[in-house]
């Protein structure tokens, strides 16, 4: 059986360094701020679904919603193995929360038709919720397995996998199609050489036509793989659920930023010997910290 797998990534700012500056008075992130890296989890959600390519000759297709610059974490995936490659840009997806994000990437699964997994990291750093994939399941009615760490087995049927949990693991059996999120227990693969050479000139319908390309071109860049597909609001958000896209479908409000700077207070330095620990347990039993 041929199976295809669909991965959501996600373009997101390197949040290493976030300041007070790098947000908006909306309380949304700044991303011309900061600079933009491939969402690590959802680097070991794409490494397994290529490990699942390898071993059942699976199709990879990769998506991510986001601005036409996120066409740069696509192509590093193509570079990785993904066999295609989607990108969801609009104006009118601009502000959105991960309910609108998962809604919007629910309509792309369903525009896309044919797929029995969907593949996503557990959480991206920019946001740290882990909402996104259990919301896309919900809204796309499939059970969903998180915190995967190995896919086990994949049959016509049924995935099954094995998922971190506080203690130890569970290995959990669910029905296809299926919606999975991926931890960081997986080495993610280099960019193949031969496939660099390939595909780093791989680009959106919209950034050949900038560079002067025309609708022959684009055919022709098209039958050798090279053109990411730029998908848009019209065509995959229904026009009577606009509403539930974007600023206009994002219930969340952010009420107050604040930056918050550590100082140091008081602090004593305790010998590293019998004698220091046994003069601070005095201590702490005299100011009643302990007994």
């Amino acid at each position: 059986m041929s199976y295809t797998i669909l991965v959501f990534v996600k373009q997101v700012p390197d949040t290493k360094n976030v300041t007070g500056e790098a947000m908006k008075p909306d309380g949304t992130v700044n991303r011309a701020a900061l600079p933009a890296i491939f969402n690590p989890e959802d680097l070991n959600a794409l490494e397994l679904a290529l490990e699942l390519k390898d071993r059942y000759q699976a199709k990879v297709v990769v998506a991510t919603m986001g601005l036409p610059a996120a066409s740069a974490v696509l192509r590093d995936s193509l570079c990785r193995g993904a066999d295609e490659a989607i990108l969801l840009t609009d104006r009118a997806f601009a502000g959105a929360d991960t309910l609108a994000t998962s809604f919007s990437l629910s309509r792309l699964a369903k525009r896309l038709g044919k797929f029995d997994l969907i593949l996503c990291g557990r959480q991206a750093i920019d946001g740290d919720t882990a909402q996104v994939g259990p919301q896309i399941a919900e809204k796309l009615n499939l059970p969903q397995i998180c915190y995967v760490e190995e896919v086990i087995s994949l049959s016509e049927t049924s995935v099954r996998a094995r998922r971190t949990i506080e203690g130890g693991y569970e290995i959990l059996e669910a029905p296809l199609p299926a919606l999975m999120t991926v931890v960081d227990a997986n080495e993610p693969r280099p960019r193949n050489a031969e496939r660099i050479l390939k595909y780093r000139k791989a680009k959106t319908p919209s950034e050949f036509k900038a560079a002067g390309v025309d609708e022959a071109g684009l055919e022709a860049l098209a039958a050798k793989g090279l053109v990411i597909q730029e998908w848009t609001a019209a065509g995959t958000i229904p026009e009577n659920e606009m509403n539930r896209i974007g600023k206009a479908g994002s219930p969340t409000n952010v009420k107050q930023i604040m930056s918050v700077v550590l100082t140091a207070g008081d602090y004593k330095n305790i010998e590293p010997s019998t004698e220091g620990v046994t003069a601070l347990i005095h201590e702490l039993i005299e100011d009643h910290t302990l007994g």
